[in-house]
């Protein structure tokens, strides 16, 4: 059985030695291309790191990263609009304002008494403070 040129055996072309290169050298370039991008990528990605600093960001407050991190996947996970979020804002506020406020109201309750021991002068501030040492003081009076 002959073969002639237009018929190769097997039903292959005869050009397909040359096909099969030209697609060796594409896929050769685009891996090489491939390989650039993920250089660069890593490049980039090690130079946010490195302005970050997030390795010594960790070193220097490792429970304040972990926290940081909690709340970026809390956030990213979605529950920022969630009734449990809600709840932890009010609580937020509560004490932020109890805490801003407190020292507020204690200087001026301090500053309340001075006046007051002013303006009662020296005779009756001696007798209130023997009074009040003699008195006992239940729960719901004040000072």
């Amino acid at each position: 059985m002959e073969t002639r040129a237009d018929n190769p055996p097997n039903g292959r072309a005869a050009s397909e030695g040359a096909t099969a290169k030209k697609l060796g050298k594409q896929m050769e370039k685009v891996g090489q291309t491939a390989e650039q991008v993920w250089d660069r990528t890593r490049e980039s990605f090690s130079d946010f790191g490195d302005t970050l600093d997030i390795k010594g960001r960790v070193d220097r407050n490792p429970y304040g990263t972990v926290a940081a991190a909690l709340g970026i996947g809390y956030v990213l996970g979605g529950g920022l609009f969630t009734p449990l979020t809600a709840r932890i804002v009010r609580l937020g506020v509560r004490i932020g304002v109890r805490l801003a406020v407190l020292p507020f109201l204690k200087q001026e309750m301090a500053e309340l008494v001075d006046s007051l021991d002013e303006e009662a002068g020296g005779a009756g501030k001696s007798e209130t403070k023997g009074q009040a040492s003699k008195r006992t003081r239940t729960r719901g009076e004040e000072p």
